[in-house]
This record gives C-alpha cells, structure tokens and sequence, in this order.
C-alpha cells in the first residue's frame, strides 16, 4: 500500500448521481429493483459451503477522539495503534478480507487475521491508514455506496460523523485497501422484499465498482444482521463473501462472523476475545 495522503474534499455535487447512470449501461434499468430479484438458485451454495474454522476477523467502525459515543462505534486512535502493535508483537498479521480468505483456501492464514472498517468514516485515511503502513498490514472498508461524501445518518442518537468522499475511496483503493459493499443506504436487510434486497446488493456493487474500476467482491451487512433470503441475495448479486457478526449454526462464505472491537480492548481482552472465537469454531 502506497503512502500518499488522502484529500478531504467533499464529492462534487451530482457525481453520485452520474455514477449510477454510468454504473448502468445500454439504457438499463435505473435501479436495481427493475433489474429483478436475485439468482437464488446460484447464490444456495454448495459452493457458498465455508468449511474449517471461519478466520478470526475483527470488526471496526471509527477510529478518532469522540466523546460522545452512544453506540459504542468509536476506537480512540492511541488505543488503535495499542491494538494493531499487539497484533503485530504477538505474531499476528492485520488483512484485508479478500486477502484472508484467499491465504485460507490455499491452507496459509496461520497467524493472519481480517481488519474490516464498517460504514466508511473519513477518519480512516488520516487515523487508520498510516497505522496499517507503519505494521505492514491491510484492511477492508465496507462502504454505504449511496452515502459517500455524506454523514452517518442512521445514527439517530449519535454524533454526526462525516464518510469518506468518492475522491477518497478511490484513493483508498489505489492505497491497495480492499473496497466492499456495506449496501446502498445502511438499511437492515431482514425482512425486505426481494426488489428491495437487489436494490441494496447490486446497486451498491455496481456503484462502487464504477467508483473504484474494480470488481467489489465483499458485502458487510448493516447492523450485522440477516436471513436466508439476504444472505441469497448476496451469493445471486456477484459477492464473493459477506461478513455478519454472529456465528450461524450453519456455515457460510456469505454469512461469515466478525468480532466487535471495541475502546476497552486491549492485550487481554483481545486474547479472551480470540479464545472465544476459537471455541465457537464452526464444524467442518
């Protein structure tokens, strides 16, 4: 990953709305519901069949000095840098999710674990970039694609936090940081219909891919939460994988657990924390 800084600025207005008439070619649909539901029948495995233990995986969403935290979304940069140097001084490498699941497939993430940045907060080229350089590590940023360049309006009793711009994704990415899909507007997938679902899975990945000009293969689901059907219509839009939170019963390439990472972590609890995984580990 290159070292060059990010630029702040906020994206032009419009853009977003040239990206997604760019992100649909030939006169297509406008939106993703006309584009119809997804492929079930591609997305209910056998291939989405995750076997072995699922990679230890950490799950960020903020890094910066705030205060007034409500949801507990915010790591305070010193204790950021105190996190990734433990990972570092106990052998531990910091991945991006493409990277981690690739090194399992081939039998090689011993001693890898996955860095994820849900929600896309702009502090993370000026709090969370320059930490990652200085380990060698890497990271995936889960990224509200119909919300680049705005704030965390989902967070209705919280701080309003600025997200990164369309100038800064892109940056990102050529800095070598995995770009994913965190869906369209951050709205929670259970339960919505099928035009709905296709909404928040293509679009999002069809807007960011024309942000990035790279395929966007990884989707986080907002709030950590889903069923069969989200999880359907991750595996039928062209995901590669999608991160939750929880540990299904059933294992899954798109329903993968993450551990929540919080401001009171620090050597211990991140050691307790990895124990737990491991004891969770799913079935073969």
């Amino acid at each position: 990953m290159a070292a060059e800084p990010l630029q702040g600025e906020r994206s032009a207005p419009g853009e977003l709305v040239r990206l997604t008439q760019q992100a649909t070619p030939d006169g297509a649909a406008d939106t993703a519901a006309q584009a119809g539901p997804p492929d079930v029948a591609h997305a209910a495995r056998p291939d989405g069949t995750f076997t072995g233990r699922a990679p230890w995986t950490l799950m960020y969403h903020s890094v910066d000095v705030e205060p007034d935290d409500p949801y507990l979304v915010t790591v305070s940069p010193q204790r950021f840098a105190r996190q990734m140097e433990w990972l570092r001084r106990t052998g531990r490498r910091g991945v991006s999710m493409r990277e981690l699941l690739l090194a399992h497939e081939r039998g090689s993430a011993a001693g890898l674990v996955g860095l994820t940045f849900d929600d896309g907060y702009a502090d993370f080229p000026r709090e969370v970039l320059p930490v990652l350089l200085r380990h060698g590590f890497n990271a995936t940023a889960y990224i509200v694609a119909g919300r680049m360049g705005g704030h965390n309006a989902w967070d209705a009793d919280g701080p309003r936090k600025p997200l990164l711009t369309i100038a800064q994704v892109r940056q990102l990415a050529s800095a070598g940081v995995e770009i994913g899909s965190h869906s369209l507007s951050h709205r929670r997938m259970v339960g919505l219909s099928e035009e709905d679902l296709a909404l928040e899975t293509r679009r999002s990945k069809e807007l960011l891919e024309a942000v990035v000009d790279a395929p966007v293969t990884g989707f986080c689901y907002p709030y950590g939460a889903l069923d069969a059907a989200a999880e359907a219509a991750v595996g039928g839009s062209g995901y590669d994988y999608g991160v939750g939170i929880a540990h299904p019963a059933t294992p899954s390439r798109w329903a993968l657990p993450r551990c929540y990472v919080g401001e009171r972590d620090g050597g211990l609890r991140l050691r307790a924390k990895r124990l737990r995984h491991t004891l969770r580990g799913w079935r073969s």
